[in-house]
């Protein structure tokens, strides 16, 4: 499969959120990291370092650019394809930029009934974000108009008795009912670096 062909299937649609984070580009570092990871499966399971190469290249640059996916498919030795598949496949996986500062809420059982939808509703409120756009699995995320914030939804944040929880960024919080969603984003709003 080739470059153009991987475009077509994984869009990275340039967000107000691309502009915090640099385009992917093979480093030294990242080479190096991906070396780290190879070296830790045998010859002929490389193809496992699939997730780990995808895991690093999202935090690092942001989101899994179709450019991301050819270069995680040659270090592995597979089909760019393969890659894509996986890509598509995981939600957790974004295929474009989001917020620099983003927003997972919970929306199982627990969280659903504590207020998760209304939280949702009062973030996109305070953040301008347009959700219509996004989808539960392709594109999920949407970005707020200034590239700040962005918001999806998450399944089971395993903390169901503190209903609703959501987490910005690597950060857990619990309890987040809508009256406290203009604090939660008071408390991120002049944070500029990218994940």
């Amino acid at each position: 499969m080739s470059h153009s062909n991987v475009e077509d299937l994984v869009a990275s649609p340039e967000t107000p959120g691309s502009k915090f984070f640099a385009p992917f580009a093979v480093t030294a570092e990242l080479e190096a990291e991906a070396a780290k990871r190879l070296a830790q499966f045998p010859d002929n399971q490389k193809r496992s370092a699939v997730l780990p190469l995808l895991h690093y290249v999202q935090h690092h640059h942001g989101f899994i650019s179709a450019e991301a996916i050819v270069w995680v498919a040659q270090r592995i030795g597979i089909e760019p394809i393969k890659v894509a598949e996986v890509v598509t496949f995981y939600p957790g996986f974004r295929q474009s930029a989001p917020g620099v500062n983003h927003i997972r809420v919970c929306r199982t059982l627990s969280c659903a009934m504590g207020g998760s939808y209304e939280l949702m509703e009062k973030l996109c409120q305070l953040t301008d974000i347009n959700r219509s756009t996004s989808d539960s699995h392709h594109h999920p995320v949407a970005v707020s108009p200034c590239g700040k914030f962005s918001v999806e939804f998450a399944e089971c944040l395993a903390s169901c008795g503190t209903a609703p929880v959501c987490m910005v960024n690597d950060d857990f919080h619990e309890a987040i009912t809508p009256d406290k969603a203009q604090a939660l984003l008071d408390s991120y709003s002049n944070s500029t670096a990218g994940h």
